[in-house]
């Protein structure tokens, strides 16, 4: 199993190549995926991650708009991307616009997948949930 955990801040650099950090690269070895995520971020799967997702997916009842239309907005904006040999992912010209990526770049570990989010809208991101924490947790019954 996956465990992504941890934040790192990458320079995305011109042509549209990011570093991923080092410690998550042998998690991707076998391939990975990357794909539009929510609140404005990508998602990179480890592929077989993202196997075990597409599959989870499927099994929703297509009767379910809901269901339908995320496993259309998650597929359409997929793509299986290739680790260079410095540890770089290309970010397609559209992911790249659709997650706002500009200068700086965070790269996070969501536990089983890997967020990549523009610094600016990661920090307003999370300054909008530390100030929830509490309640979230309250509602979770951590």
């Amino acid at each position: 199993t996956n465990m992504f955990i941890g934040q790192h801040e990458h320079h995305l650099e011109e042509k549209g190549r990011l570093s991923i950090p080092k410690k998550f690269r042998s998690q991707l070895a076998d391939g990975s995926v990357l794909a539009e995520g929510l609140d404005g971020c990508l998602f990179l799967y480890p592929k077989a991650t993202w196997e075990q997702l597409i599959n989870k997916l499927s099994q929703l009842p297509l009767t379910q708009a809901d269901a339908r239309s995320f496993t259309r907005s998650l597929s359409y904006g997929a793509t299986e991307v290739d680790i260079d040999s410095l540890g770089r992912i290309l970010i397609p010209d559209y992911l790249r616009a659709f997650a706002g990526l500009k200068g700086t770049c965070i790269v996070a570990g969501a536990v089983e997948r890997i967020e990549i989010w523009d610094k600016s809208k990661y920090d307003s991101y999370m300054t909008s949930v530390n100030s929830k924490r509490e309640a979230i947790a309250e509602k979770l019954e951590l």
